[in-house]
Formats: structure tokens, C-alpha cells, sequence
């Protein structure tokens, strides 16, 4: 996260700010987003770039700061395999750059600041990393679905990176074991990608990338070695 300085006062905006910690309905199992005090509900873009978030996650949609909760657990191993399993891959063959949250993903279409889990920006897309953020749409896109997430990564975030021009979009639930892999198609509109028998998915915004679906369940017993080892055989 950009090292700044917490604004003490916003004298030029009449953004409304809460008195005292707010809890986000929605969440369940515990995890229970909440609103620090003083955290405003609606800022400018420039002005939620400038906040101070360090003491929680917040993403921006339309005006609006959306307050995040804390990560669980599973999905944390699984968001991390896949940053992990991503980044060896792209680093290996020179293919971009591979990036993860507090990273923000600045989309135009429907005016968002998010963070995805996993982030892959092409080295011929380099000029859209800012000293912040993603300034335009990632080649790639990752959200790992957590019980409170659910709606907003299945339909929300689906709408505003097919809007946005996000080519690939793969929506990871580790609470049902499902995996599902949306490509852009020319139409301008996500069309879901078939996984062959063998259970491999072959990525096309990662050319050369094999992700064999059912590894996602299985960490964090499954190492990356193991992992690659399997492809090999």
C-alpha cells in the first residue's frame, strides 16, 4: 500500500463520515465487515486513493467505500496457491507481472477501485501499472468467493469486468468446490469456459498455463511442487 498520510480534514468535499465503528450487513460465519470511525461512506476517487486503509480493506464503487471483511482462511490457501502457481509461471517465460491485494484494479465503465485476489497485468499492458494501482482492466482476474462475497463476486464484479474489458475472469468457490472460468468474448460478453475431461484448465489470457482444477481443493496439504510434479507425469 502507497505510504500517505491519513487526511486530518476534507475542507473542498461534503463527504459524510460515521461517528463510530458501522457494522456491513451481509457478511456471515463471524466475519462481519465493519466502518471504523471516522471513514466516510462516499469519497472521490482521489480521495479514496488518498485515505489511509491500513487498519482494514475497503474497495470504491461509484463514489461509494465498500467496507471488506476479514479474509478466512480456505480462502486464503487457495488465493495464495494460485498467486503462487501464477507468479512461478509468468516469471519463468517473461509474460507481465502478477499482483494480489492491497493492489487496486481502477475500472472506467462502471467508475471501481477493486481488488481482486490475484491480478495478472501482461508485459505489453505494463504502461497501466501506476505507482498505486491498475489503471484499466488486468489481462486477469481472480476473486475467491467467501460466504459474504458471494452475490457480489458471482454478479456484481462478473457485470463490471465484462463491462470493463477484463478478458478473463475465474470465479473460485471453495465452499462448493466449484471453479468457473469466464472469457470475453468478441461480442464484448463473458462466455464460460468448458473444462476438458482430464480436468485441466487451459487459460488463455496465460498462454502455456495448465491449472488442474482439482489441486484448488486440496491445499494447503497440496504443495507447488507436488502440484507441477502431477503436470509432469
Amino acid at each position: 500500500m502507497t505510504d500517505v498520510l491519513q487526511p486530518s480534514s476534507a475542507p473542498s468535499s461534503s463527504i459524510p463520515t460515521e461517528q463510530q465503528s458501522e457494522p456491513v450487513h451481509g457478511a456471515t460465519n463471524g466475519l462481519t465487515p465493519t466502518r471504523p470511525a471516522g471513514i466516510p461512506t462516499h469519497m472521490t476517487w482521489d480521495e479514496y486513493l488518498a485515505w489511509d486503509f491500513e487498519e482494514c480493506r475497503a474497495e470504491w464503487v461509484d463514489g461509494e467505500v465498500v467496507m471488506m471483511p476479514p479474509v478466512r482462511l480456505d480462502h486464503q490457501f487457495i488465493a495464495g496457491f494460485l498467486y503462487r502457481l501464477i507468479c512461478d509461471f509468468v516469471e519463468r517465460h517473461g509474460l507481465g507481472f502478477v499482483l494480489q491485494p492491497p493492489t487496486r484494479m481502477h475500472l472506467s465503465s462502471r467508475p471501481s477501485g477493486r481488488e481482486p485476489d490475484v491480478l495478472f497485468v501482461a508485459a505489453e499492458h505494463a504502461d497501466r501499472l501506476n505507482v498505486a494501482l491498475v489503471d484499466g482492466p488486468a489481462d486477469l482476474a481472480i476473486e475467491v468467493v467467501s460466504p459474504e462475497s458471494e452475490e457480489r463476486d458471482r454478479a456484481t464484479k462478473l457485470l463490471e469486468y465484462e463491462t470493463g474489458g477484463v478478458p478473463e475472469y475465474w470465479l473460485i468457490d471453495g465452499l462448493r468446490s466449484e471453479a468457473y472460468f469466464y472469457v470475453l468474448g468478441e461480442d464484448g460478453r463473458y462466455h464460460l469456459a468448458s473444462v476438458p475431461r482430464d480436468g485441466v484448465y487451459r487459460s488463455q489470457a496465460l498462454e502455456g498455463f495448465r491449472l488442474k482444477v482439482d489441486w484448488l481443493w486440496r491445499v494447503p496439504d497440496l504443495t507447488m511442487a507436488q502440484a507441477l510434479a502431477e503436470l509432469a507425469d
